[in-house]
């Protein structure tokens, strides 16, 4: 039975707490105690030296577990002041897929002691996965399946699996195959329990699931998971042979992973980064992106610079500058993160751009004509000049309307160039909002003010 959540986080707590205190032999208790998945999240909350104790007195029949279930940056960190010995024995009794997943991450000295100590069945297994980039549907599955040919009753079946012994976990259905192991369809195990024993698997089978390429991206697997509530599907190669399978974890895991590299990389961050990494690491990896957008800001001060004078003889301008660059970055970046969250998803292809587009642009007018009207009726009253009021109107509407534009044109296009949307889209964006706001509200105050 699973443990509530109020009660895990009230474990997590009272760890936290003995090893603020010193008290190791509650410490070791309760370490030992939790989920390997517990144990991974205990210590990527923990600082360095809390995490080196945690881990130390870690069980070493659990290292692999807890181990596969860390992200990339914490898990490296741990891995480098393992012993060659101690990371074999960390990957014994791992499934295909999770031990597939660490092998990656482990030195090839390492790789080599581990498929050494395997039988030629499981060595060809882990090959298989092996072969297939880690973001796929080949580097996600696992081998371990249970087949059945279509021409055998379900009694027999049932006899099968009882001989058996044990199926593999979170099992809902058994795959049909051909004597040339190719994929026919699936027979669930609802199905099995519940007909008639004399019927043949051909007879009561489910040939509408098709298998999955093993190509096929992580994101659209868990997609098509979340579209046919799918709990485990085939992984079938194109001409028809059963590889293996993935299961919901696993999908589970991608959405998490998906989620949050949508978070963080609006931020420039990677969602394996270590919130507890050292000053200097992290002041590093930040200060790349915080150049880049010094960069970006440069631009824009030059562009307020070539209206220096105007902006000496109108204080105007300057009071009203912020609000058309603000105003135009939230309008940016509302259809940015729609448009990006359309991408991830695979809602926003070639064929439906140019109506998103014409969507956003008009929705930009609209709201343009609304909240430009606000702010230059503002204006009005506080400048007492009609002048003022029409700059500003439409200062802001022209900003409006093209950071509706680069909100649909910017990731569209970094994404034919192979570049995460996520990641570069902010900067281009706020570059494109703060230039054309300045532009358009200085311009056109020098040409009707001065």
């Amino acid at each position: 039975m699973n443990e509530p959540l109020p009660e895990k986080l009230s474990r997590l707590g009272a760890l936290r707490r003995a090893l603020d205190h010193g008290t190791m032999r509650q410490v070791h208790r309760l370490v030992n105690s939790m989920h390997p998945a517990e144990v991974a999240s205990l210590l990527e909350s923990l600082p360095p030296a809390q995490r080196e104790v945690a881990w130390e007195i870690l069980d070493p029949e659990l290292e692999g577990e807890v181990l596969v279930e860390l992200n990339e940056e914490v898990r490296n960190q741990l891995i480098r002041g393992m012993e060659t010995e101690e990371l074999v024995a960390a990957t014994e009794g791992l499934e295909v897929d999770d031990l597939a997943d660490l092998l990656r991450d482990l030195p090839e000295t390492v790789n080599q002691r581990v498929l050494r100590s395997m039988d030629s069945q499981d060595r060809e297994r882990l090959r298989t996965v092996l072969a297939y980039a880690e973001d796929t549907a080949g580097g996600l599955m696992n081998t371990d399946t249970v087949s059945v040919r279509p021409d055998v009753t379900l009694e027999t079946v049932l006899r099968y699996l009882r001989m058996r012994g044990e199926i593999p976990e979170r099992t809902d259905r058994l795959f049909v195959v051909n004597r040339h192991d190719r994929y026919l369809g699936a027979l669930d195990v609802t199905r099995l329990l519940t007909g008639d024993p004399e019927r043949t698997v051909g007879e009561v089978m489910d040939t509408d699931v098709a298998g999955i390429a093993p190509e096929t991206p992580a994101s659209a697997v868990a997609a098509l998971f979340e579209d046919r509530d799918l709990v485990s599907a085939a992984v079938v190669t194109a001409d028809g042979r059963l590889l293996g399978r993935i299961t919901v974890d696993d999908v589970v895991d991608v959405i998490r992973e998906q989620a949050d590299h949508s978070v963080m990389s609006m931020a420039g961050l990677d969602e394996d980064q270590d919130m507890f990494a050292g000053v200097v690491a992290s002041a590093r990896r930040r200060g790349l992106w915080l150049g880049l957008n010094l960069a970006t800001a440069f631009l824009a001060a030059s562009v307020v610079g070539q209206f220096e004078s105007a902006i000496e003889h109108i204080v105007a301008l300057a009071v009203l500058m912020p609000i058309v660059a603000s105003m135009g970055g939230v309008a940016g970046t509302q259809t940015l993160t729609l448009i990006v969250r359309g991408i991830a998803l695979g809602q926003v292809e070639r064929a439906n751009a140019r109506w998103l587009l014409a969507k956003e642009v008009s929705v930009a007018v609209l709201n343009g004509l609304v909240l430009a009207t606000v702010v230059a009726v503002a204006a009005r009253l506080w400048f007492r000049d009609w002048r003022i009021a029409g700059v500003i109107f439409a200062a802001l509407g022209i900003n409006l309307f093209v950071a509706a534009l680069a909100g649909v044109i910017v990731p569209l296009a970094l994404k034919r160039m192979h570049i995460d949307p996520a990641l570069a889209g902010g900067v281009v964006l706020t570059t494109v909002t703060d230039v054309v706001g300045f532009a358009s509200l200085l311009g056109l105050g020098t040409l009707v003010l001065l």
